[in-house]
């Protein structure tokens, strides 16, 4: 509806733009060699965390299944069964 009133394409900031992530890179004074996304999709949370040049720790409780990464032709920097396994590494 934005772009028909608008004559404009909108410029989108979420997932998996990553201008979200430098942005909250800043508000945390933290550094992208320091930092790891972590998330459940790898469509949104493992290409936002790959664009903004992060550790990228794809958990498998949520939307995507170890088989569902072989359709994706990137890969996550690690893949992990739950949050449980990185207890004691943050």
């Amino acid at each position: 509806m934005i772009s028909r009133a608008s004559g404009v394409e909108p410029y989108y900031v979420g997932k998996p733009n990553p201008l979200m992530m430098r942005s909250a890179l800043n508000a945390l004074d933290a550094h992208s060699e320091s930092t790891a996304m972590v998330g459940d999709r790898m469509d949104t949370d493992v290409v936002a965390g790959l664009e903004a040049g992060l550790e990228t720790i794809l958990v498998l409780t949520g939307a995507t299944t170890r088989d569902d990464t072989d359709r994706f032709p990137y890969r996550p920097s690690r893949v992990v069964e739950s949050l449980g396994e990185l207890v004691g590494e943050l």
